[in-house]
C-alpha cells in the first residue's frame, strides 16, 4: 500500500541530485577580474589580444589564475583586489598608449569560482541584481525632438530626389524648425508638386503658401508619423546599448524603457561610473561617401595641405585615402546586411539591402560615378574610420549592392555586423545617476539569507515540534523544495534582487503549508479508527486535491503578476511562480518517498510518530467519569 516502485525512488534521488550540482556554484563565491574588448567597431579581439594580456602581465609580474577569449573580450582572473587594479593599469597603458583616443575597453569585471568541473556541466551561479551586487543606475533621456529633427533632415533628401524624378522643377527646399519648405515660381508646378508628393509621402501634411513668384508648400509630420519616429528610436537607441554594454562584461544588464522618452539602464557589478558612462554615451554613424581620386590630391594631404571638402582618412591595411565631407547616404537608409559571396568571382562579399529612398539615392549615385571608388565610413566619438572603399563597377538600382573585393570571409561578417549595428536613433542624456557600492549590496544578501534562515529554523522547530517524525520529514522535504528553487534559478541564469529574496521566504512559509495539510489529514484517518497503513495512504490521497486547488489559485495571482507587473514585481513574481511548482514535488512526492521509506515495509504497525492524536471518545469518557 505505502511502497514506491524503484523507479520513483530514482527519479526523486536524481531530482535531489540534480538539484544539489546546480546550487553548488552559488556556495564558491567570485573572483575579480579584468576585462580586455574593442573601444572601436572596427577593432577585433582574438588570440592575439589574449597573447598581448598574458605576455603584459608576465612583464610586470602578476600573477594570474586563468586567461581567456570569449564573445566578449578576454578575460583575466586574478587572486586579489589588489592585484585586479594593477593589471587594469598594466593593460590600459599596454592596450591604450594614447588616453585620447582608446582603442580598447579595459574593465573591472567579476567572474564565477565555480571549479570546471561544475561550469563544464553548465552549473552557473545566479546572477545578482543591482541591490544586491552594487553597481551604477542610470536614467537616460531621448531626445525625441532630435529624433524627428534628424527624420526631416532625411525627409529633404528624399524631396529633392522625388521631384527630380518626376522632373518637377522646385526653387529651393529647406528645413525651417519642424516644417518642410519646397518653393516654386508658378501655381501649375506647385500643384503637380503636391499630387507627386500626396502620393509617396504619406507621412507628410502638405499645406499652400505664399503669393506671386514666392509660392510654398508646407510640409509637415502627421502626428502617427511623429508618434512612429518616436516609438522607433527608443527601440533602436535600446537595442544599441545592449551592445555597447558587453563591452563592460556586465552579465545581466537590465535595459528598459521608463515612460514615453526614458530609459532605465541598470549595471550590476559595475563600479567604474565614468567608464560606464563613456561607453553609454558614445555616438556611432555609418556614412557612404566618394573618394576624391584628383592626382596629387593625396600627396597634398600627407604633406599638411588637404584639399577643401576633403578629409584624410587610413583603410583597415593602412593606406591613405582621401574622402569626400559630403555624405551622399546613411546607414539608416540600410534595412538589412548579410555576408556572402560574389557570385562572378566567388570572392566574399556583403549583400546590402536598402530602402526605397536609399536605392533612388543609390542608384544616381553609382549612375554618375562608374569607375570611382565609393567609402563606407564609421564615425565614432566624431573620429571616423574608413570600414571598406569598393570601385563603383556598374549603375545599381532596384535597392540590392554588393560590396567585394581585398576582403576575406571573417572580413565580410565582420563589415556586414557593423552596418546592421547601426547607432543611437537619436541623442540621449543622462539625467539620474545612482552608484550602489558593493559593501551596500553584501549587506542586503546577508539580511536576505539570515531572514531566510531564521524563518526556516523557526518553521523547523514548530514542524518537529507539533508532529514529531512526521514534521523532520516535512522540514527534510521543505529543504528539498529550497534546493530545487536555487537550482531552477540558477539553471536559468535568473537575476536574484531583494523582491526575489522576499519571495523565497514566502515560498517557504507557503510550501509547508501542504504538508500541514498531508499531517492533519493523517491524524483525522487515525481519529476516525483507520490503521496507520491506510490513515498514511488515505492522507496523502485526499489531501493532494486541496493541495492542488489551493496551489494553483496562488499560482494565477503569481502569473498575473508576471504579466502585467515591472521591475522588481516581475522578479518577485517568477520566483514566487518556480517556487509554487517546486513545492507540489517536494511536498507530495519527496515526502511522501520518504515515509515509505520508513513505514512502508512495516506489516505490523501499532502507531506513527505524528505527535498527539486527539479522540473524541476519550474526551466524553473523561467527562462522564
Amino acid at each position: 500500500m505505502n511502497r514506491y516502485p524503484l523507479w520513483k525512488y530514482v527519479i526523486v534521488g536524481l531530482a535531489l541530485l540534480f538539484g544539489l550540482i546546480y546550487t553548488l556554484p552559488n556556495f564558491f563565491g567570485e573572483s575579480p577580474a579584468v576585462q580586455v574588448s574593442s573601444a572601436k567597431a572596427t577593432i577585433k579581439i582574438d588570440d592575439r589580444a589574449r597573447e598581448r594580456v598574458a605576455s603584459a602581465l608576465q612583464a610586470a609580474a602578476i600573477a594570474d589564475s586563468g586567461i581567456f577569449l570569449d564573445s566578449n573580450g578576454v578575460k583575466v582572473r586574478l587572486s586579489t583586489a589588489d592585484q585586479q587594479l594593477q593589471a587594469k593599469d598594466v593593460l590600459e597603458k599596454q592596450f591604450n598608449p594614447d588616453p585620447a583616443d582608446p582603442q580598447y575597453v579595459v574593465a573591472l569585471n567579476l567572474l564565477s569560482s565555480s571549479p570546471q568541473w561544475l561550469t563544464s556541466l553548465h552549473a552557473l551561479p545566479m546572477y545578482l541584481g543591482l541591490d544586491l551586487r552594487g553597481g551604477v543606475h542610470f536614467l537616460l533621456q531621448v531626445d525625441m525632438k532630435g529624433a524627428v529633427t534628424k527624420r526631416l533632415d532625411a525627409l529633404g533628401g528624399d524631396l529633392r530626389s522625388l521631384l527630380r524624378d518626376k522632373n518637377i522643377r522646385h526653387a529651393g527646399i529647406s528645413r525651417e524648425g519642424e516644417r518642410m519648405l519646397i518653393r516654386f515660381r508658378d501655381g501649375e508646378t506647385r500643384n503637380k508638386a503636391r499630387i507627386a508628393l500626396e502620393d509617396n509621402q504619406s507621412e507628410l501634411l502638405l499645406a499652400d503658401q505664399g503669393e506671386g513668384d514666392d509660392l510654398r508648400l508646407v510640409g509637415t509630420l502627421r502626428p502617427e508619423a511623429i508618434k512612429r519616429i518616436q516609438e522607433f528610436a527608443i527601440k533602436q537607441n535600446m537595442t544599441t546599448l545592449h551592445n555597447r554594454i558587453n563591452e563592460l562584461g556586465v552579465a545581466e544588464p537590465v535595459i528598459a524603457q521608463q515612460g514615453a522618452d526614458r530609459i532605465v539602464v541598470q549595471l550590476p557589478g559595475v563600479q567604474d561610473t565614468a567608464k560606464a558612462k563613456d561607453i553609454l554615451g558614445r555616438t556611432a554613424t555609418l556614412e557612404i561617401r566618394m573618394v576624391e581620386e584628383t592626382p596629387g590630391a593625396i600627396d597634398a594631404a600627407l604633406a599638411g595641405q588637404v584639399p577643401f571638402g576633403t578629409e584624410l582618412y587610413v583603410e583597415r591595411g593602412g593606406m591613405p585615402l582621401l574622402v569626400k565631407k559630403q555624405v551622399v547616404l546613411t546607414g539608416e537608409r540600410l534595412t538589412d546586411a548579410q555576408p556572402g559571396f560574389d557570385s562572378q568571382t566567388t570572392e566574399p562579399a556583403v549583400h546590402l539591402t536598402l530602402d526605397s529612398a536609399g536605392a533612388r539615392i543609390f542608384k544616381d549615385i553609382t549612375r554618375d560615378n562608374v569607375g570611382k571608388r565609393m567609402a563606407i565610413v564609421l564615425i565614432e566619438k566624431g573620429k571616423g574610420e574608413v570600414i571598406t572603399a569598393p570601385v563603383i563597377r556598374a549603375e545599381i538600382g532596384g535597392g540590392r549592392v554588393q560590396i567585394s573585393g581585398r576582403m576575406s570571409t571573417v572580413e565580410a561578417n565582420d563589415t556586414a555586423l557593423l552596418l546592421r549595428a547601426g547607432s543611437l536613433a537619436a541623442p540621449m542624456e543622462i539625467i539620474e545617476e545612482r552608484t550602489i557600492g558593493p559593501s551596500l549590496g553584501a549587506e542586503n544578501i546577508s539580511k536576505g539569507f539570515h531572514s531566510t534562515m531564521w524563518g526556516f529554523a523557526a518553521i523547523a522547530v514548530f514542524m518537529i515540534a507539533y508532529y514529531m517524525l512526521f514534521g523532520l520529514v516535512s522540514v527534510l522535504a521543505l529543504a528539498a523544495n529550497l534546493l530545487f528553487l536555487v537550482a531552477l534559478l540558477s539553471l536559468l541564469q535568473a537575476t536574484l534582487t531583494l523582491p526575489g529574496i522576499a519571495a523565497i521566504a514566502l515560498t517557504l512559509g507557503m510550501a509547508i503549508d501542504a504538508n500541514v495539510l498531508i499531517n492533519e489529514r493523517i491524524r483525522e484517518e487515525l481519529r476516525n479508527g483507520s490503521t496507520p497503513q491506510a490513515a498514511i495512504h488515505t492522507g496523502y490521497e485526499r489531501a493532494f486535491g486541496t493541495i492542488l486547488d489551493s496551489n494553483i489559485t496562488t499560482l494565477i495571482a503569481g502569473v498575473a503578476l508576471l504579466i502585467f507587473g515591472s521591475g522588481p514585481v516581475r522578479g518577485f513574481a517568477v520566483v514566487h511562480c518556480l517556487g509554487i511548482l517546486t513545492s507540489l514535488f517536494s511536498a507530495v512526492v519527496v515526502s511522501r518517498a520518504m515515509i515509505n521509506l520508513i513505514y512502508g515495509r512495516r506489516r505490523k504497525l501499532e502507531s506513527l510518530a505524528i505527535g498527539q492524536v486527539w479522540k473524541p471518545t476519550d474526551a466524553s469518557a473523561a467527562t462522564a467519569r
